[in-house]
Parts: structure tokens; sequence; C-alpha cells
């Protein structure tokens, strides 16, 4: 049997290390324009309906030209994909951050920039199953995770102290400078490689191979709940859109609309940190609807109106059960082919994106009637719903799942 990987044995490899720092760099930049955009909007509209359509830019983009443009990864050198989208964002925010806008082209700008990401992740998540072969990945992939939730933590609260003291257009060039610096690490650390489908004896259309994909992922016995298992973010993401709103309750202060938007995350890290690190591979497959169920269940809380001590707890321990993530990617990339792994995340990435844009869209339509406590709530319990049927039907295939990674790793060191 093969030895577990460790984090030293993935930080080892020196591919990795770039990838893992240009997203780090791009996730930190994020989260300064994600609060920016929150205070901004909220504090002069006080809308808590505007203030989700405004959030929610930042996922909807991918359900117009997701699952189209991450075909670019399978189509183009992935490296030249990613250096491509990083200094386009980096030219978009630039201009946010030149001078003040309309809100409407802020937000076209936005959705460009968000945009630009899908081919960009897609991408980076098809290198990185390259870089890191076996269990390589999967903690390779932990540690994205981690990082990814770590820098959402921090840059949360990090942003809300730049934006009270600097102001929100200031944080948006924070933004462009992360991408700028993220591809001059890729474009040194990643070397180059051809694009997977150059040698095709065939050419199709952009759509034709969007369709392929699309049967591919969704047509598959496996793939169909493990994709299903990453969308289910739509449901426990919506308490970081209503976080401004939320904090209402408690104050008026933007380092609360931090602490909020910052405790799932800060769950997130912990979850994956253990989960990866603590469970063995075969058990993270077996325990993966019950934590997908936790990830929801907590929520249901927020509907007593609890004090802020016990919200910050709850909305954490959600993002502990969201860990089956890390599960369900590295099963995810074990059943896609290599050819076709940057257009399957693609699609994966932006069912993702879309699900938490509309769940946000959605719960700050009813939190403008209802108030974001009971619609928190209620997500709790819609999302609660939907594991408990995932975790269902996963167990008629985890069985399988899991024995056929027995038969990679017999393989692999055969």
């Amino acid at each position: 049997m093969d030895r577990q990987a460790t984090y030293g044995d993935v930080f080892g490899v020196g591919e990795f290390r770039s990838l893992w720092l240009a997203q780090a760099l791009s996730y930190i930049g994020d989260q300064f324009a994600q609060v920016a955009l929150a205070v901004l909007v909220y504090n002069n509209t006080h809308s808590p309906l505007k203030t989700a359509v405004a959030y929610a830019l930042t996922y909807l983009p991918p359900i117009l030209g997701g699952p189209v443009l991450s075909i670019l990864a399978d189509l183009l050198p992935r490296r030249r994909v990613m250096i491509v989208c990083d200094l386009a964002r980096a030219g978009i925010l630039a201009l946010m951050a030149v001078r003040p806008l309309p809100f409407a082209a802020l937000c076209a700008l936005i959705f460009f920039s968000v945009l630009l990401g899908t081919p960009f992740t897609a991408a980076r998540a098809a290198l990185l199953s390259e870089v890191l072969p076996g269990d390589m990945y999967v903690v390779g992939s932990a540690i994205n995770n981690i990082t990814h939730q770590l820098t959402q933590m921090l840059g949360f609260l990090a942003g809300s102290a730049v934006i009270f003291v600097v102001g929100t257009h200031q944080a948006l060039g924070v933004d462009a400078v992360t991408f700028v610096l993220s591809a001059l690490i890729v474009m040194t650390g990643v070397r180059r490689r051809p694009a997977p489908l150059r040698d095709a004896k065939t050419r199709e259309s952009l759509w034709q191979i969007t369709r392929r994909g699309g049967r591919l992922v969704l047509g598959d016995r496996t793939l169909r709940p493990l994709v299903c298992f990453a969308w289910l973010c739509g449901f426990y993401v919506l308490p970081e859109g209503l976080a401004a709103p939320y904090a209402k309750t408690f104050g008026d202060s933007p380092f609360i609309v931090g602490l909020l938007m910052s405790a799932t995350p800060t769950g997130m890290v912990i979850g994956a940190f253990a989960y990866s690190r603590f469970v063995r591979p075969d058990n993270r497959l077996r325990m993966m609807g019950w934590m997908a169920m936790l990830a929801c269940a907590p929520l249901v809380g927020s509907g007593l109106r609890p004090p802020l001590w016990a919200v910050v707890v709850l909305w954490a321990l959600s993002g502990v059960g969201c860990a089956y993530q890390v599960a369900a990617n590295a099963a995810f990339v074990a059943a896609v082919p290599p050819s076709g792994r940057g257009q399957a995340f693609g699609l994966a990435q932006s069912g993702i994106l879309a699900s938490q844009g509309i769940g946000i869209l959605s719960g700050g339509a009813l939190a403008q009637v209802l108030g974001p406590e009971p619609v928190v709530a209620l997500a709790g319990v819609a999302g609660l719903t939907v594991a408990t049927m995932l975790a269902m039907s996963w167990t008629q295939v985890r069985t399988e799942v899991i024995a056929s990674t027995h038969d990679r790793a017999i393989s692999a060191a055969a």
C-alpha cells in the first residue's frame, strides 16, 4: 500500500509552491475587493437586496460563460491561460481603482473580472493534477482549500481594517497588484507544457466540446453525485452574502461584517486540516455525506436570533463540515480522463460559483422581506434536506469508488 503523502512531500514540489503562492496572493486581493463592495453598496443603499445583488456578481458570471471559457484550459497551454487571465484581471481592477465609477459600470467590470477567473481556475486545477500524483494530489488539494479559507478569514478581517483606514478604491488597487504578482510567479515558477488537445485529429467547435463535457460529468453515475456535492455550497455560502445586513443587528462597525464573513472560512481551515491530516483516504469518502449535512445543519440555529458569539460559532461549525469538499474533489479528479480535466474542472467550478451566486441573490431577496436571520435558517433547512438525499445516493456508489482508488494505487506502485 502506498505511503500516505504529507504536507512536506507536497511542498517539496517546486511547481506546486509556485501555484500555491500565486493562488494565495490572488485570494487575498479578492477578499479585499469583496469586503469593499459589500460595505460600499450597503452604506450607500441600506438595502439587503442590492447588497446581495452586488455580492452575487462575484459568483454569477460563470453561468453565462464559464462552461465554454473553461475549455480554453484544454485547448491552449494551461500555463499561458493562467498568465493571460491574471494580467487581464489586473488591468480591470486597476481601472476600477484609478477613479470612482458609476455603480453600474463598476458591476460590469467586476462581472468580466470574475468571468476571466473561470479559465484560470480550470487551468490551475488541471495543472495541479499533473504536478502532484496520487495521494499527493489529495494533500495538495487540502492545502489549497485551507489556503483559500485562511486567506478568506484573514482577508475579510484585514480588508475591513484597510477599507476603514484608506477607503474602498485603494482596496481594489491592492487586488490589481496581487494579480500582477500572481502572473509573475506562474511565469517564473511553472514550466511550459503543450496544450492537452493539440494533437487531436478532428477539430470540434466550442459548443460541441461543451456538450461532450456536460455528458461526461453529468452522465456518469460516479461524477454526478460528486459534482452535486460540490454545488451544495450554494446553501452554506449564503451567510457571507448577508453578512453586512446581518451585522446591523449587532452594530454599525465594518469589523463586525468582517468577523461574520470570516467565521465560515475559519471553520473550513480547521475542518480541512483535520480531515486531510488525520482521516484516512477511505474514511474521507465514507464520511462525506455526514460532513455535507454538518455543513448545513448549524445554520438552522440562526433562526433563534442568538448573540454575536453564538452566530460566529454556528457559522464556523458549518465551515468545519465543508471539509468534505477535499474528498469530493480528489475523487472527482481520479474519475476524469486527463485530457478533459480542464473542461470538467471548469464545469464543476462554474456550477459552484453559479450555485453560490443564485443562493446569495435569492437570500438577499428574501431577507428584504423576512430579515437576514430567518433566511440563513431557511438556507440551513433546505441545504440539510438536499445533503441528506445526496448522502443516501452516495452510499450506493462509494464502495466501487473506494475499490477503484485501491486499484489505481496498486497500478501506480507496480
